[in-house]
């Protein structure tokens, strides 16, 4: 078997500074350490903060007062926050902060009495977080099909934003729906969707050509992890989500394949060796690396870790 590892995978900056927040509050203040929805969409993070005293809530009620609350890296609503200050809850904000820049776009657009058109999955933690901060001003479109449905007047002032995690090309599709009906509509000047969704989607369409199957390590509500799977879909490369090399069918497979395997932004490499370890003991083969682009991208941990650390 030839395997090939996409470059770049798994963890993206936003990631890496959520999980350090948490393991900085739990170094600072112990267990039990509350988190507002998961921490990052993965089962493995997740289930592994769980083990060492990190209990993941859905709702601010769940936290006893007075207690340490870290918000995930989706982002959260204004109406959460005030929940949060009601029970005089300590704060630790892990937003990432490419998702922070959609909100704020938000807020400005709602200033200036736009209907802003969300586009993005409804019930995703990042759009209940970001349409949240002007309820009363955001619309969620999730395919064209949407905006052709809407009845807006024809004197509003409309933009629109985007979802950090979705697909390239659907986004592009229901932006150009978007564009058509509404020549006039605003938007940032620069394209929401974060550069590791869009590095990890673009690798996958570049390197699947030279493969015959593509496996996307990572959880089924990750959502850009789902949309590596599609675009490989796409490419016209059969193509698997899998939580980790448990998954797996060996049915999938024949000793002779090219099987290119990439990670989505929340998954864990350790997951990935895992996989290339069980797919060598099964077929053997080489390992080799494509690299698309090199990622150099840091965020600094939130300043309300270093507070908390400063108070405790």
């Amino acid at each position: 078997m030839r395997i090939i590892l996409a470059n770049p995978r798994g963890f993206c900056a936003g990631v890496n500074m959520a999980i350090d927040t948490v393991e900085q509050v739990l170094k600072t203040r112990g267990a039990p350490v509350y988190v507002y929805h998961e921490i990052v969409h993965n089962k493995h993070v997740v289930n592994s903060f769980v083990g060492r005293g990190v209990t993941f809530v859905n709702s601010i009620e769940e936290v006893p007062n007075g207690r340490v609350v870290v918000y995930s890296a989706h982002g959260i609503s204004p109406e959460v926050r005030r929940q949060a200050t009601q029970r005089n809850l300590i704060e630790v904000d892990a937003t990432c902060p490419l998702v922070v820049k959609v909100h704020s776009e938000v807020l400005r657009y709602a200033r200036d009495g736009y209907t802003i058109l969300f586009v993005g999955h409804r019930h995703h933690d990042e759009a209940v977080g970001t349409a949240g901060e002007a309820p009363n001003h955001v619309i969620i479109v999730e395919s064209p099909e949407e905006v052709e449905a809407l009845t807006l007047p024809a004197e509003a002032k409309i933009a629109f934003v985007t979802q950090t995690t979705l697909s390239l090309s659907d986004a592009l599709r229901t932006v150009a729906a978007i564009k058509k009906k509404y020549p006039n509509v605003r938007h940032p000047a620069k394209d929401d969707i974060c550069y590791a969704t869009t590095n990890r989607q673009a690798a996958v369409t570049q390197i699947s050509g030279d493969a015959d199957l593509v496996l996307v390590v990572g959880s089924k509500n990750s959502s850009n992890s789902m949309r590596l799977v599609e675009r490989a879909i796409e490419q016209g490369k059969p193509a698997y989500l899998i939580d980790d090399e448990s998954e797996i069918d060996l049915k999938w497979f024949h000793a002779d394949q090219t099987v290119l395997i990439t990670a989505g932004a929340s998954a864990p490499e350790h997951l990935v060796q895992n996989l290339v370890r069980r797919l060598l003991g099964e077929f053997g083969g080489d390992v080799e690396t494509s690299t698309l682009v090199e990622e150099d991208v840091y965020f600094e941990l939130p300043k309300s870790v270093r507070t908390l650390a400063v108070i405790s």
